[in-house]
């Protein structure tokens, strides 16, 4: 592996801690909740990236732990400001690679999906903001 793979493998997107999977987390939270104000309720959680509920409950307490969401015991979860954030970049890359996928090259939504997911993990901050640009420049743009 070159350098520069490296150095984007272990970039600093927000804070580099977190899995792919926490961030998916994040980023499912931050669209349940709408803003970052709203709370979630836990159940919709594993509904939503299908996963069980145990699942949920461990990545809650890890997010939790690095100050990321708070929860009462057994209430709604709510987002830090770091925590929204950092969720709802991951949510704008994921929607925005998506719609690229489906709109314009025709990729089948459910591997679109996939897809998207893949690349919002794996592309650097630099490059992210490139595909930003060229994708409003077809017409694909934040819509939230």
């Amino acid at each position: 592996m070159t350098d520069m793979q490296t150095e984007t493998m272990l970039e600093t997107r927000t804070d580099g801690e977190l899995s792919h999977s926490l961030e998916d987390y994040l980023e499912v939270i931050a669209d349940l909740a709408g803003d970052s104000k709203g709370s979630v309720r836990a159940v919709d959680v594993p509904t939503k990236l299908g996963v069980s509920k145990a699942s949920v409950s461990k990545a809650v307490a890890n997010l939790k732990e690095k100050g990321y969401v708070e929860q009462p015991y057994y209430g709604d979860i709510t987002m830090t400001e770091e925590g929204y954030a950092y969720g709802s970049a991951m949510w704008l890359r994921h929607n925005l690679l998506f719609r690229f996928l489906t709109e314009k090259i025709g990729v089948d939504p459910e591997l679109a999906n996939y897809e998207a997911c893949q690349l919002e993990h794996g592309i650097s901050r630099e490059s992210f903001e490139k595909w930003k640009k060229y994708l409003a420049s077809v017409g694909i743009e934040d819509l939230r």
